[in-house]
């Protein structure tokens, strides 16, 4: 029988297309939220622009660029991306519910990868030991200059298609938008 992680892993992209359409049915957008929320998605897609030009999957350790301040940059991305799109929801249940998607669903999916990387890298147990999870440091782990890409790459962006995040993003704001000018509340 598959782990719990494996099943989160799979179904993780196909959750997030149906969380997607719910959360423009239950949205209640207004100018400010989205503003505001708009901020933080944009911080969310420069999280994740830097984190994917400096990752080579399965082929070394990435410990430059965002990864020498955490482990996980793409998902603390993500994080920021949901935390926007939850202020521009103006919708405490859309919260509860990425709340209960995040614990669920990608707790799992980081130690499962976490557990991969270990097996992978053996430099993986120090980096871990230095950088945290998630928040990132203060200071870069200085460590972190000898491996990864140490400089962003545009063409690790383009064949990571990262540039998917920033087109859903701009639809979904544009579908938000649509909704509260055709549907006043």
């Amino acid at each position: 029988m598959p782990s719990w992680s494996r099943i989160a892993t799979r179904f993780r992209v196909p959750l997030g297309f149906l969380f997607a359409a719910a959360y423009l049915w239950f949205a209640h957008p207004g100018w400010l939220v989205i503003e505001i929320g708009f901020v933080f998605v944009a911080l969310g897609l420069l999280m994740r622009a830097a984190a994917s030009g400096h990752i080579r999957k399965n082929a070394q350790l990435a410990t430059t660029g965002p990864y020498a301040y955490t482990r996980n940059p793409l998902y603390l991305g993500s994080i920021l991306i949901a935390v926007g799109f939850i202020i521009a929801s103006r919708n405490l249940w859309i919260a509860v519910a990425t709340m209960i998607m995040f614990l669920a669903i990608y707790l799992p999916v980081i130690r499962a990868e976490e557990t991969y990387l270990r097996s992978a890298f053996p430099e993986y147990a120090g980096y871990a030991e230095h950088v945290p999870r998630l928040l990132p440091r203060r200071t870069p782990w200085k460590a972190g200059t000898d491996a990864g890409s140490p400089v962003f790459s545009g063409e690790l962006y383009m064949r990571h298609r990262e540039y998917n995040a920033l087109i859903g993003s701009l639809l979904m704001f544009g579908v938000l938008i649509l909704k509260m000018t055709w549907y006043k509340h």
